[in-house]
């Protein structure tokens, strides 16, 4: 068994404090109790929300009845002809199924998008050989719904039965539930109600996806069970405890970002998973820690990470890293790992005194985009330069600014210091990918953390945190003009119109708080962003 391991360089002042930290967790038995899923961990106010979040915790185990339901569903699909798996879902819907089943290196269509291309791309597959897995835990998710839909059309435009290529996962009651029983899915799973969504990567939420789509997810329980005894014992080895206590006391020490980078990791794409369950955990009441996810420990912002941010390597640990600046690195496999980050960042939102399982300001954003809904043309530009369309959001952009370097410089200098730049990409996440170097320009440029993000998935992520979290962020919104567009049935929007007003009312909400928003419409994608390359401070 690949044992977990979280290994914490820091100065002799902080190792000190992470030591007092972990001290104080096992003479308050915090890592037994939340093992037995006691409510009252992260006081008075959280209980409630807590006393119906916790399943998480026995999931290797509570989820093994699942296994054979799903090899068995597995089996039927190809007995149909039906081997290509399509994922619809949101956050904790889609991040875990990505992960595992790019470790198991099986294939797996996840559509976390409203960009019409994108969704044009996964309906040009063999729609005959396909099974779109429609998961939401509300049963109500806008982008989901809007692909179930979509597809459901294409099944049936395709000659097929809808209902046989369709496969609901959700909590019980939900909308999506019923809609699934009426038409006769040719599955509907349940998953267990008091686990959330960020949570849920051992649940159904994460298994069903990814075992349809073959990946080893008995293996991967398993691995998870093996190592619940050590995320449960009240001691100063625990693993949970020394990283929840490691990120805390960077965090007291002013270093409220985490920089997250794979440093030979088995297993792919895992900060992924991390910054969600990071940001949507701990980012609220104007405090938390602010996930940035790199591409290798050479990108500025991990080599180069300054006194307000924790470099935290997954994989081994580094050779080189600074103890002024304190490194942590966690290794372990796939199955364990999510538990120990799980158990982990439940313990930081005691010790920074927070709801761990609570999203206050994701619902904002929300009503704001369906606000934008109307129809009506999005607001005009302050002014185009070539193929970019320049929208300022809010009243932050000084007077006389006229071209597109002068408005990213003034958003730049209009960070506050020690703050973030957050890269929010409404745009395709497989034909415009070569737009997320924009992450490591601007970091290397600017000597600012940068966070990039993919809209809307970024919103059931880090869109959590820069509402509610520490706030001190600017914001890089960019859009781009589309060539096709798909009308999403029985609806009154198009998903290009969905993807427009999201944008819209996302931005409206971060302006309404006082954060700096800048938006570049790309009337031509690919020209667009040369220019933006062209134009980077």
């Amino acid at each position: 068994m690949s044992q977990l391991t979280v290994d914490v360089r820091a100065s002799s002042g902080v190792a000190r404090e992470v030591q007092a930290l972990v001290d104080k967790l096992v003479a308050e038995q915090v890592a037994s109790a939340l093992a037995n899923q006691d409510p009252t961990l992260w006081g008075p106010q959280a209980q409630p929300e807590a006393a119906r979040r916790l399943a998480w915790v026995s999931l290797p185990q509570t989820s093994r009845p699942l296994l054979a339901t799903i090899e068995a569903l597995r089996a039927e699909l190809h007995s149909a002809g039906i081997d290509r798996v399509i994922l619809a879902g949101m956050g904790g819907s889609s991040l875990a199924p990505e992960v595992i089943c790019a470790t198991d290196k099986v294939a797996l269509t996840v559509l976390d998008t409203t960009d019409p291309g994108q969704v044009a791309d996964a309906l040009a597959g063999d729609l005959r050989r396909s099974v779109l897995v429609v998961s939401s835990k509300s049963g109500s998710t806008v982008e989901t719904d809007s692909h179930r839909r979509v597809f459901t059309a294409a099944f049936t435009a395709a000659g097929l039965d809808p209902a046989a290529h369709l496969v609901a996962v959700t909590d019980p009651g939900s909308p999506l539930q019923q809609v699934a029983e009426e038409q006769r899915y040719r599955a509907v799973i349940t998953a267990d109600p008091n686990v959330g969504g960020r949570y849920s990567a051992l649940s159904a939420f994460g298994l069903v996806p990814a075992g349809l789509a073959g990946a080893d997810i008995a293996s991967l329980l398993e691995d998870a069970a093996r190592h619940a005894t050590l995320l449960a014992a009240d001691d100063p080895a625990n693993p949970a405890l020394r990283l929840a206590a490691a990120l805390a006391a960077r965090h007291g020490a002013g270093a409220e970002k985490v920089v997250l980078a794979d440093t030979g990791s088995p297993i792919l794409g895992f900060p992924d998973w991390v910054e969600q369950l990071i940001a949507e955990s701990t980012g609220k009441d104007g405090t938390g820690l602010l996930p940035v996810v790199v591409a290798n420990p050479a990108a500025p912002g991990f080599a180069d990470a300054g006194a307000d941010a924790t470099p935290v390597a997954i994989g081994p640990a580094l050779t080189n890293g600074s103890p002024e600046t304190a490194t942590i690195a966690v290794s372990g496999t796939l199955g364990g790992q999510f538990l120990l980050w799980e158990h982990a960042i439940a313990v930081v939102g005691r010790l920074l005194g927070i709801n761990p399982f609570d999203q206050p300001d994701v619902e904002a954003a929300k009503a704001a985009a369906r606000a934008q809904l109307t129809g009506a043309p999005g607001p005009a530009p302050a002014f185009v330069d070539g193929d970019v369309a320049v929208h300022p959001v809010g009243d932050w952009l000084p007077a006389g600014v006229a071209t597109l370097p002068q408005a990213l410089r003034a958003l730049v200098t209009a960070t506050p210091q020690r703050g973030y730049l957050a890269v929010q990409a409404y745009l395709d996440r497989l034909a415009d990918a070569s737009v997320a170097v924009l992450r490591t320009e601007l970091a290397r440029r600017t000597q600012l953390q940068t966070t990039f993000g993919w809209g809307p998935r970024f919103l059931h992520s880090t869109g959590q945190y820069h509402k509610g979290g520490h706030q001190n962020g600017a914001f890089l919104q960019l859009t781009g003009a589309l060539q096709e567009d798909i009308p999403v049935p029985g609806t009154e929007f198009t998903l290009g119109e969905l993807q427009q007003a999201q944008a819209l009312g996302d931005a409206q909400v971060l302006a309404a708080r006082g954060r700096p928003v800048l938006r570049l419409h790309f009337l031509d994608r690919a020209a667009g962003l040369v220019a933006l390359m062209h134009a980077l401070p």
